[in-house]
């Protein structure tokens, strides 16, 4: 079944793509969820017209990722933690941990959108950031010892 994609669906393509998937998975998850649209005679203005607006709207959210990503990159973290000996952590620093930090700065971004390697102990790391498709913020994260109270 040939369908017209109202959203971004994973896997499958972007918002204004028309592409080809099995009839079962168009009417019982892309329709119902309203991710998609059949294309039939009657839709093939309104594809025309959505593909116009879809490249509008993706020229102007690659651009906004792309002024993201520099003022991602432009502000590092600092997160400090409890530590044994050795400089090794109680527990780890997730993505959640670095998704609360930059909220606190002012940057509303999914946890799932933040891949870091694993951190068990103090020293700087590299943190990925998912912010558009092809677009990645590389963001520099301290991790320091908690201070002892």
């Amino acid at each position: 079944m040939e369908i017209l994609l109202i959203e971004n669906v994973q896997n499958l393509g972007v918002r204004g793509d028309v592409v080809n998937v099995k009839d079962g998975y168009a009417r019982n998850f892309l329709l119902p969820r309203k991710k998609a649209l059949p294309v039939t005679s009657g839709n093939k203005r309104l594809i025309e017209l959505e593909k116009e607006r879809n490249l509008k709207m993706r020229a102007k959210e690659l651009a906004d990722a792309q002024s993201l990503a520099a003022k991602l990159e432009a502000s590092p973290l600092t997160i400090a933690k409890k530590v044994g000996e050795n400089g090794t952590l109680f527990g780890s620093v997730t993505n959640g941990d670095v998704a609360e930090l930059l909220k606190a700065k002012g940057f509303e971004l999914d946890k799932q959108a933040i891949t870091l390697p694993h951190v068990k102990a103090v020293g700087t790391y590299d943190v990925d950031i998912r912010l558009y498709s092809g677009v990645h913020a590389k963001l520099q994260v301290e991790v320091t010892a908690l201070a002892a109270e």
